[in-house]
């Protein structure tokens, strides 16, 4: 689980429902017809924009914001060259009972021990990575949407109510309820972009970014095993994807 993107939403909504509740009656801020004009309206908005398919797949999707494991650079960097020196010792079928828990490297490890070209082995694999990152640019996409079109419904929720209070100013008890639709669609859309919608989009873009950086290096590691590279030189390449201060704590241990 990812306990910054729980900690930092449920932080949110919880200061938030605190000034509330600190304000007055919590009940004031409670308001049907704006719950229906801002959350009805942004999502089927968004639905408009997509298939069905599309947009309830971004439920799945919006998952990994929250429960996502991904390995770290520095594991697979390992199992490269830990494989790399079994396949120069013993060649490609070496790699054939090696265990692989990244379902990405065992696709080109299989390449390899199938005894496919280099050339359809990389080709094949930065199709993957391209692919891969459209399929997660797609599911930002809808959140970033989302974000954007919640807004935009709460500014119709409060022209709606500023009409309706408009049209009965004879009538006192009839503009107390127009001003709140009109006030609360506002704080509704804005609610719901920048706690839910905007924060989500942001860490799965994120975690988008993570996974086609481990991509990209175990491309370069199956292509260095294919290409029968030192397995020191692939180390020294592969940590190349590290951060600075990372790089030589492999060195200074051996």
């Amino acid at each position: 689980m990812d306990l910054a993107t729980v900690i930092g939403i449920l932080g949110a909504i919880g200061f938030v429902v605190m000034a509330m509740v600190m304000g007055g009656d919590l009940g004031m801020f409670a308001d049907v017809p704006s719950v229906l004009i801002v959350f009805g309206g942004t999502l089927f908005v968004t639905l408009s924009q997509y298939t069905l398919g599309q947009f309830f797949g971004a439920g799945k999707v919006a998952g990994k914001a929250f429960m996502f494991k991904i390995d770290t650079p520095e594991e697979l960097i390992e199992k490269i060259v830990e494989m790399a020196d079994a396949a120069r010792k013993g060649g490609f079928l070496a790699l054939e009972e090696a265990e692989i828990g990244n379902p990405f490297m065992q696709k080109g490890v299989d390449m390899l021990v199938d005894g496919h070209d280099i050339d359809v082995v990389r080709a094949t694999l930065a199709k993957d990575v391209m692919m891969t990152t459209e399929r997660h640019d797609f599911g930002v996409s809808i959140f970033k949407g989302m974000g954007d079109v919640a807004p935009a419904m709460g500014m119709i929720g409060t022209l709606i109510g500023l009409v309706a209070m408009l049209s009965n100013m004879d009538d006192p008890k009839a503009i107390g309820p127009a001003m709140a639709v009109a006030l609360l669609t506002t704080l509704y859309g804005a609610f719901l972009a920048n706690v839910v919608c905007i924060p989500v989009a942001k860490k799965l873009s994120h975690r988008a970014l993570e996974e086609k950086l481990n991509q990209s290096l175990i491309l370069d590691g199956i292509v260095g095993i294919a290409d029968g590279q030192n397995p020191r030189v692939i180390e020294g390449i592969l940590k190349n994807y590290l951060a600075a201060s990372k790089r030589g704590v492999g060195a200074e241990e051996e």
